[in-house]
């Protein structure tokens, strides 16, 4: 009898956590690595907010929060909910849970049986296939395109659905590509759905405020989606805030009671100090975190030009997050300094080991043909990263 369960054999690593990890190897060794790898903001916790964190501490917030999350802070993200996404949720709709990861990992316990299949347009998060997979759900993946900017048309979704299908998963804007679905894209899909009324969409907008088009759409603002969305968000990205760790979702309500009743049997309740921080994160106004937004899409315009100077480079645009996703199939088959790159996973390895930089291969996020850079790093950083990989690539 095996030692381990099937359910952990079966699991895939990681793909961001097991680069970083290298990373923090090669440099304990003494190896100068650029990280463009981890999709964490470089930028501090705004004091604001951290001050809300101290005020906690000596107001001896120190015991067990409620398993769905304080009620004052619902109400906070029921106030956000209303401001930036014209969405009406009410207290027994929403949950806080310990990171965006539980509210998804929370969601797919609850509502996925075997062999459910679950629409994932590619490239999607590197954690969504496994999280699905542990709820014994089906992933199916929808391929897009660069000249498409990685976006699933209506007439894609309706090709993957079939009668085991009862969900669709995606970020906007997305991670890895920074694609952001508009209001009419949203709408045509929004069209396909309404023709089958028992698939549920889950909405991750983590990434909302880091958005250079100047407006966000949710899907559950759309007619007929709010009764069917699971809108799902937090903190880690727009307040960089990833170490403390709060997520939350809306949803309709008996989603959200077996979302409670799924993480009073593993976690219980998020952490007390973080939750009174993040109450004034998210009653403040967002343009507070403006700064950040602005620098990244000062960032992503340096990295895109940089690589657009790399042939065999092919990039698009993205509109939100801070990552860029490029093309670079067109170095499989080759060999760069003995080294024969045959796939995605090779040229990122490739990078690592001989330009010292730190990126994530696309096969992680479903898509084999591109690789992940975020740029949640200084400029200089990535002018010096982007030229290593310029020498090491010609």
């Amino acid at each position: 009898m095996s030692l381990l369960s099937d359910r952990i054999v079966n699991m895939s690593t990681s793909a961001t956590l097991a680069m970083a990890a290298k990373t923090r190897e090669l440099k304990a060794e003494g190896k100068d690595i650029i990280g463009l790898s981890l999709g964490e903001p470089d930028f501090n916790t705004p004091d604001y907010i951290k001050d809300a964190a101290i005020q906690a501490i000596n107001d001896n917030y120190n015991s067990y929060t409620p398993v769905d999350g304080y009620v004052e802070l619902k109400q906070a993200i029921i106030t956000k909910f209303k401001r930036d996404n014209n969405l009406n949720y009410t207290l027994p709709q929403i949950v806080v849970s310990t990171g965006a990861k539980q509210c998804l990992s929370n969601v797919a316990m609850v509502l996925l049986n075997k062999g459910d299949e679950v629409i994932l347009p590619c490239p999607y998060w590197v954690s969504y296939s496994d999280i699905v997979k542990v709820a014994e759900g089906t992933p199916v993946e929808v391929q897009t395109s660069i000249e498409n900017d990685f976006k699933m048309t209506a007439e894609q979704l309706e090709a993957a659905i079939t009668p085991n299908t009862k969900m669709l998963w995606f970020s906007s804007p997305c991670n890895p590509s920074g694609s952001v679905y508009s209001r009419e894209e949203l709408e045509a899909l929004a069209e396909v759905l309404r023709k089958h009324p028992n698939i549920y969409v889950v909405s991750d907008e983590i990434y909302e405020h880091i958005n250079f088009i100047g407006g966000h759409t949710s899907i559950a603002e759309i007619d007929g989606m709010f009764d069917r969305t699971i809108t799902i968000n937090g903190v880690s990205k727009a307040f960089a805030m990833t170490g403390w760790r709060i997520g939350y979702l809306g949803a309709p309500e008996a989603i959200a009671r077996a979302c409670n009743k799924m993480q009073g049997q593993v976690t219980s309740g998020a952490n007390c100090i973080a939750q009174r921080a993040v109450i004034t994160a998210l009653n403040e106004s967002p343009s507070r975190v403006q700064f950040m937004i602005d620098e990244f899409k000062v960032r992503r315009d340096l990295v895109l030009n940089l690589l657009n100077d790399i042939p065999g480079f092919q990039t698009n645009t993205p509109e939100g997050a801070f990552y860029v996703f490029p093309n670079i199939s067109t170095f499989f088959g080759k060999t760069l300094r003995g080294k024969k790159i045959n796939n995605a996973t090779d040229f990122s390895l490739y990078l690592l080991e001989e330009a010292l930089v730190a990126t994530v291969t696309g096969d992680a996020f479903g898509n084999p043909n591109c690789i992940r850079i975020s740029y949640a790093a200084s400029q200089e950083q990535i002018i010096e990263a982007i030229k290593r990989i310029k020498e090491a690539v010609s």
